[in-house]
């Protein structure tokens, strides 16, 4: 190979290294942030005392009786794992997995039949991390968030309609409620 083939190598790959490496991520940055900042910081969001509280694109374990509790996770929400286990509806684990929330849901809700139970309550998303609920996953918690708060199930049910999103362009998806975003203004209104 002859010297100029060398050099014409190396001065290429110094370029593709400074528009790839730099001019590409640095423009692209920019203009996510121009565009949708929200989203490209994370879609953070905040309490009323401004502190970052979560992302409205990855669920959270609410554990509190008195809030709505969000689908259930194998991978416990953490994002560095989304997804979750392939498993089969006769795999073993899934099965007692399945039965052990049954179960801890007929505990903290003994006012609501098992046959109302919607289906997202018990099961993953695909991802693990999926922050949202049915509407009728809300809507069938809402006896057991009044009894314990003392807020009118005709108020929690404002909450819900009000949280609830419509199918993404109208067509796509399913009607949605994002759990951290009504669980922060249900705690806006148990504050005395």
């Amino acid at each position: 190979m002859k010297n100029s083939n060398f050099f014409i190598i190396v001065r290429l790959a110094l370029v593709f290294i400074v528009l790839c490496g730099g001019v590409y991520p640095l423009a692209t940055t920019a203009i996510a942030q121009v565009l949708m900042p929200s989203q490209a910081n994370g879609s953070l969001i905040k309490n009323e005392a401004g502190a970052v509280v979560g992302s409205e694109l990855i669920g959270q374990n609410f554990t509190d009786p008195r809030l709505f509790h969000s689908r259930v996770s194998s991978i416990e929400y953490k994002a560095e794992a989304s997804g979750s286990n392939n498993y089969g509806p006769s795999n073993p684990d899934m099965l007692k997995r399945t039965k052990d929330f049954i179960a801890q849901w007929q505990k903290d809700n003994p006012d609501v039949a098992l046959n109302k139970l919607p289906v997202d309550l018990v099961t993953n998303s695909g991802s693990g991390l999926d922050p949202h609920i049915s509407p009728a996953a809300a809507a069938v918690q809402i006896p057991r968030i009044s009894q314990l708060t003392g807020i009118p199930a005709a108020e929690l049910e404002r909450l819900v309609a009000a949280h609830t999103q419509g199918r993404d362009l109208g067509l796509f998806g399913e009607e949605r409620v994002n759990v951290l975003e009504l669980n922060l203004d249900v705690q806006k209104v148990m504050k005395p």
